[in-house]
């Protein structure tokens, strides 16, 4: 059965500020001990937007200007409201809440409204791993107050029904709320038509007709609200009531593949983060081979007490599932373990991941087997020189040498391609391509008896060499849509007229042997000449 926790964070604006140094998420200082708001410039005129419970016991409240505020209160202190850096906070948070569940989505229902913040927790199936919805819920609860936060919880099967009773059915004294499975018709009933998540015109049209609590709509036919509100009252009264699916959108994909592992007490040293680490693969890999898939990608995440986490991705070549092959490659990383002041939780999921069937091997896969892959020699390098700095290249449809093939990082799906084929293979005799190619063509000065024959002399990078021999021309032919827009191009297309066809790009390649003999590879486009490759 689905549950769903609403937590709320009635004064987050305001009291991120107090957080101690090592909770604030940015080192932000903490302000002084005196009555505190957020200001807003509201059409030229500064507004509270947020205050603190101090300046609230003294009178204050969102939307006063701030002229009457401090003559109500000379010693308050204002600081402007930065709502990006609000959202940032709130979205570390976040990332900390994951020590509960995958699925944790930001609450944008009321966002910034005097100054709150919220969440939502799936917590299906997670909560029996923290003794309880009831532990679950006083442990979260203890954490956030322990760190000065004001915190709100309801817990039930709908997120409109959590919601619900995080607003409406908390207090000071109770701040968790848990509804029974099956129960947010009862829990709502007495509950005001506000907690339905309703506009405030429609909350006061609906106390026009006398309808005050959600309970006196469970028996109005729908029919007879419709023409006056649309149909949002009987959605979000639906919805609450799980008689309509709402869907959470989570802030990150959960993982089909993870394990999880919670410590009694803050784990620092870095030997018992590795026996961690070992139990984590063994159950990973044990739940990848039933469902016969092997890991592309993994990611470990140490979940911090001051809330902040570290991750540490690994990557392979091939699909695996061996526990001591992946076990090595995190060991490599071990040294970047950063525990902080103590990890209370770790998890490892497979991020990507492809079939792996058993496979029945023959007596020289096996001898190639003990011999050694590259495989594991790339995993090693991949991992340790890190991503981007390790690839092959793959080939590409196109004639244009430049473009024959791009660059593919080893972990990305599918076969290892042969990185030194030529694209030319097979169209054209060995030996006819230079062993070295220029990132890009290079222009050069030329000189040639005739316009169609190769250059007898040429300038490249100011230096000028004599041609003593020449082979060509090979002509390759490019795709109409891959010709580069330049304003050359524009001014030949112009100079042929309207009336006559485009010409397809083509080059014109030659072989040439200076008097010292060194050899190049170089191309006419049009009029124009370039060099494009170096031979041995």
């Amino acid at each position: 059965m689905k549950r769903v926790l609403s937590l709320w964070l009635p004064r987050f604006a305001t009291e991120r500020y107090h957080l101690s140094p090592a909770r604030n998420w940015e080192g932000q200082h903490r302000l002084p001990e005196a009555p505190f708001a957020l200001t807003e410039n509201e059409r030229g005129l500064l507004r509270l937007s947020a205050v603190d419970r101090r300046a609230e016991a003294q009178g204050l409240t969102p939307g006063l200007p701030l002229t009457q505020a401090r003559a109500l209160l000379p010693g308050l202190v204002t600081l402007a409201h930065d709502r990006g850096a609000e959202k940032r906070r709130l979205e570390k948070l976040a990332d900390w809440l994951e020590r509960y569940s995958p699925w944790v989505a930001l609450d944008e229902s009321n966002e910034g409204a005097a100054g709150s913040a919220a969440c939502w927790l799936d917590i299906s199936g997670c909560a029996h791993l923290f003794g309880g919805e009831a532990m679950m819920g006083r442990d979260l609860l203890h954490r956030l107050e322990g760190w000065g936060l004001t915190v709100r919880l309801g817990l039930a099967d709908t997120p409109g029904a959590a919601w619900a009773v995080a607003r409406f059915a908390t207090a000071a004294g109770e701040p968790l709320r848990i509804v029974p499975a099956d129960g947010q018709r009862a829990a709502l009933a007495s509950l005001p038509i506000a907690a339905l998540r309703l506009q405030e015109a429609e909350v006061e049209l609906l106390g026009r007709f006398g309808l005050l609590q959600i309970g006196q709509l469970y028996e109005l036919p729908p029919a007879g609200l419709a023409p006056r509100l649309g149909g949002a009252v009987q959605r979000r009264l639906r919805q609450a009531l799980g008689a309509m699916a709402e869907p959470l959108s989570p802030r990150r994909a959960p993982l089909r593949f993870e394990a999880r592992l919670g410590f009694s007490e803050p784990v620092a040293a870095v030997d018992d983060l590795a026996a961690a680490v070992e139990k984590l693969l063994q159950e990973l890999c044990r739940t990848l081979q039933q469902a016969d898939q092997g890991a592309r990608r993994l990611l470990l995440v140490l979940h911090r007490v001051d809330a902040s986490r570290q991750e540490i991705q690994i990557g392979v070549s091939k699909a695996n599932r061996d526990p001591e092959h992946l076990g090595r490659l995190l060991a490599d990383r071990q040294e970047s373990f950063d525990p902080g002041y103590g990890v209370e939780v770790m998890t490892l999921a497979a991020g990507v991941t492809e079939p792996l069937s058993a496979e029945q091997m023959t007596l020289a896969d096996r001898r190639k087997a003990d011999r050694g892959e590259t495989g594991g020699l790339l995993d090693r390098l991949l991992n340790r020189l890190g991503t981007g700095r390790v690839y092959s290249l793959e080939q590409r449809p196109s004639h244009w040498p430049e473009a024959a093939q791009v660059k593919r990082e080893p972990t990305e799906k599918g076969d290892l391609p042969n990185a030194w084929r030529s694209t030319f293979d097979g169209q054209n005799p060995a030996g006819l391509r230079p062993l070295r190619l220029l990132p890009r063509p290079e222009p050069i000065e030329t000189l040639a008896l005739l316009p169609d024959h190769p250059p007898v002399r040429f300038v490249w990078r100011r230096v000028t060499h004599l041609v003593a021999r020449a082979e060509g021309p090979e002509r390759l032919l490019g795709a109409w849509w891959e010709r580069p827009l330049t304003n050359e191009n524009a001014a030949r297309d112009a100079a042929r007229g309207a009336g006559e066809p485009a010409r397809l790009p083509q080059r014109d390649y030659y072989r040439v042997e200076d008097q010292e003999g060194r050899r190049f590879w170089l191309f006419r486009d049009g009029g124009d000449w370039f060099l494009h490759g170096l031979f041995g």
